[in-house]
This record gives structure tokens, C-alpha cells and sequence, in this order.
């Protein structure tokens, strides 16, 4: 899969954009597809909901060179990525007992809890087998899968202590977002920028970068949540307050209107009063408001960095898709 359009440098192949993320995407699908048989079944169900790989997408396009190559390192790197946002996906799934994702029936409701969990964890180990593969490890050695991990399930950890929260704060739902969704995002804007020479600088940058996307990306979600059908968000919608999750356009909401943080907390709120609230008191506005302060902040960071015009370009492209959702 690899075309004309490489380069050879101490025997590392270097590939474009376009064929690395073609490459992530078949290592992806040959993992979930060839994994032992014990679990194929489940595994293989996978890919039929295969996401957008916004995150090894993400990975690519920092790894990227002045050349616009990019080192195969990060091929493996972004399916690691790829599969540990997926075991997240499935643990997640068991946790808010959702029903499909992405169109799909989810593994949990037709395999049950426990297979889901189990393979969730497999997807886990997966993940950090495909980043332990990686050639000169010793080159790497700071950067830490595992640590960006602990972020990830110290922020759903975070969320499931909130739950029913109606007291919850702007300021702690945003750190509880900052790793829960934001710390994977960094972590993929990370590894590219580690896995790019030309990068080596401006490692803490791209990590910022990463940070911003994910927020933008949860904050986007929140608001999908009100306004999205189930059929266009390919999840189910409208369904947060009653997991359980206290997002952000609730929270404005829970500020502004006198009387509504009581009748919640007395669970004397009905699912039109919440989306009454919400728009009424302009909270997807307010939410909207805040993701722009992370898209301003972000165009910012990309307009300083020391990389070519073209990569700046693809990173504004994966920034505005982040940021406008469904609205694309």
C-alpha cells in the first residue's frame, strides 16, 4: 500500500499522509478481524462501527515532515491509539447501557456486560502491544501510553463520582473533560510530534494543541446531544441527564433559571423541561462560547509552529471539523 512517493533514510521507509492513514486503518481492522479465536466473534462485531479515526488522523498529520512524509512508527502508534479509544468506546457502552454506537447494535447489548468488559480490557493490552512494538523504543522512552491512560480513567472516574451532580461547576466539569475525552487527544498530538524531526522543538506545543481539540470535541458532543437525532449522531441522543452526566449546556442552565437546580435534585424534571431550559437560557450558546475560546487558542498555537504550510493546512482542516460537529 505503500506508492511511489517514498523515501528511504537509513533504511526507514517513510510514507505520505495519505497511505500511513490507510495503513492505520487495515492494521486496525486486521487486529479486530485476526484476533484469537475466543473472542473473534466479538472483536470482528467492531468493525462494522468503525469511527472516523479523528484521533489517528490527528497523530498523522503531526508526524508529518517538511517533506510531507511521515516516519512508519507512527502508523503503529496511531492504532494503538485507535484501539485504546475503542476499549474505551466499549467500556463506556456498558456503563450508560447504550444500545447501538455509530448505527451499530452495541457489543454489550447483544453479547451481554460481561463479554463487553472483557473485551474491552483485551482491546486495552492490544493497544499497548502495538505501541511496545515500535522500532528504537530507546528514542521514545518519554512517551507514556500508561500515563495518559491513568488521565483517561481518572476522568471517567471523576464523571461517575458526578453523577447527578446538579451543583457541579463549569471549572470541574472542564477539568473532568481534560482527561476524560482531552488527554487521548493530547496523547495523539504528542506521539506525532515526538515521531517528527522536524517537531523536536515544539513537542509542548502540539501537546497543547492536542488539549484544546479535545476539549473542543467534548464540548461539540455536548451540544450534539440536544440537537442531533439519533439517526445523525449514530448514538443515542438526548440521553445524558438521564445517565446521569452533567454537561455543559446543563449546567449554564442549572445558573441561569431560578428554581430548576431544586426541582432536579428533587428528580422532578421531565426530558422537554431540560431541553427548554437549556435553550431558553442559551446554554448550547454558552457551551459554543467556550469551545471557541479553545478554537481561537488553538489557531494561535498553529500559527506559530515551525511546520510547513500544508501540514498547518491539514491540522486547520482536522481543528474545524472538530469544532463545527455534525455541522460540517
Amino acid at each position: 500500500m505503500i506508492n511511489e512517493n517514498v523515501t528511504k533514510n537509513d533504511t526507514v521507509v517513510f510514507v505520505t499522509f495519505d497511505d500511513a492513514l490507510e495503513l492505520v486503518k487495515a492494521e486496525v481492522d486486521r487486529t479486530l478481524s485476526a484476533s484469537p479465536k475466543i473472542i473473534r466473534t466479538y472483536t470482528e462485531h467492531l468493525t462494522l462501527s468503525r469511527g472516523k479515526f479523528i484521533r489517528a488522523i490527528s497523530l498523522l498529520a503531526c508526524a508529518e515532515n517538511k517533506d510531507g512524509l511521515i516516519h512508519p512508527n507512527a502508523i503503529k502508534l496511531a492504532a494503538s491509539v485507535e484501539l485504546l479509544h475503542l476499549a474505551t468506546l466499549v467500556h463506556d457502552d456498558v456503563i450508560d447501557n447504550a444500545k447501538t454506537r455509530r448505527g451499530v447494535v452495541t457489543l454489550q447489548k447483544k453479547y451481554g456486560k460481561k463479554t463487553a468488559v472483557i473485551c474491552g480490557d483485551y482491546l486495552l493490552c492490544v493497544s499497548l502491544q502495538h505501541a511496545s512494538s515500535i522500532s528504537n523504543k530507546k528514542d521514545y522512552l518519554d512517551f507514556e501510553i500508561p500515563d495518559y491512560m491513568n488521565r483517561v480513567c481518572l476522568g471517567e472516574i471523576k464523571q461517575n463520582m458526578n453523577n447527578g451532580n446538579v451543583d457541579l461547576s463549569v471549572y470541574n466539569y472542564l477539568k473532568i473533560i481534560s482527561g476524560k475525552t482531552a488527554a487521548l487527544f493530547e496523547a495523539s498530538f504528542y506521539a506525532g510530534a515526538v515521531l517528527c524531526e522536524d517537531a523536536k522543538d515544539e513537542i509542548k506545543q502540539y501537546m497543547r494543541l492536542g488539549r484544546c481539540m479535545g476539549m473542543i470535541f467534548q464540548l461539540s458532543d455536548d451540544c450534539i446531544d440536544f440537537e442531533a437525532s439519533p439517526e445523525l449522531a449514530k448514538k443515542p441522543v438526548q440521553s445524558d441527564f438521564e445517565q446521569g452526566v452533567i454537561t455543559l449546556p446543563l449546567i449554564h442552565a442549572f445558573q441561569k433559571r431560578d428554581g430548576f437546580k431544586e426541582k432536579a435534585k428533587a428528580n422532578e424534571v421531565s426530558r422537554s423541561e431540560i431541553n427548554a431550559a437549556v435553550f431558553e437560557t442559551g446554554g448550547l450558546s454558552y457551551t459554543r462560547m467556550v469551545s471557541k475560546k479553545y478554537y481561537n487558542k488553538a489557531l494561535n498555537i498553529l500559527d506559530k509552529l515551525n511546520a510547513s504550510e500544508d501540514k498547518k493546512a491539514r491540522l486547520v482542516l482536522i481543528l474545524d471539523r472538530v469544532y463545527n460537529g455534525l455541522k460540517k
